[in-house]
């Protein structure tokens, strides 16, 4: 058994609450050099956000206007991004555990995603979760299919710390995400492979 099936082997969630980061053989524009919360990994498929991807398109002032979302101006900001390619008119919330609603889903111990209005309404207001991002969109797997991409060297995985999850720092994060695993992303191939 090689290392790589070693890893691949673990619990079916085992991916729950860490971080992928893209290798440098993802030539996908959606994907190249992206660092990604995976929020579920399951035997039925993945699904996790882009945490480097900021999104440009608005504001969060103006979506809370489009949403009828009050106070407007809010009394505070919230960071917004793009989670990925699967359903990016949906909007996530990846956020601290000190807040959660009904229909929030737990990810580990100090990570909660929430998919609806309260979230944003609480923050607005000056409330709600000590820290956020708002992603629309997200990636997503099939059963087995990202556990495949792994064992093809497609993505590395790290445990999450919360400056690479909610800071605003998008330029850096992939090489800081490479860091914790003492990686210096130009020693990296281009090229997939397996010895």
């Amino acid at each position: 058994m090689t290392t790589t099936d070693t890893i691949v082997s673990r619990e079916p969630n085992w991916l729950t609450g860490q971080i992928l980061v893209a290798m440098p053989a993802i030539q996908d524009p959606r994907f190249a050099q992206t660092v990604i919360f995976i929020c579920a990994h399951t035997q039925e498929g993945a699904m996790g956000v882009v945490l480097n991807q900021p999104l440009k398109r608005v504001k969060f002032v103006e979506l809370l206007a489009q949403l009828g979302i009050e106070p407007n101006p809010p009394q505070r900001e919230m960071r917004l991004g793009t989670g990925g390619p699967v359903d990016d008119s949906r909007g996530f919330v990846l956020h601290s555990a000190d807040w959660i609603v009904e229909g929030s889903l737990r990810v580990r111990e100090h990570y909660v995603l929430t998919a609806n209005l309260e979230v944003l309404q609480a923050f607005a207001s000056g409330g709600g979760p000590a820290r956020g991002l708002l992603v629309l969109g997200y990636a997503g797997w099939d059963a087995g299919q990202l556990d495949e991409e792994i064992r093809q060297n497609a993505w590395l995985s790290v445990p999450a710390d919360e400056a690479i999850v909610y800071d605003e720092d998008h330029t850096t994060k992939w090489v800081r995400a490479l860091a914790k695993l003492r990686i210096d992303p130009g020693m990296l191939s281009g090229t997939a492979g397996r010895a």
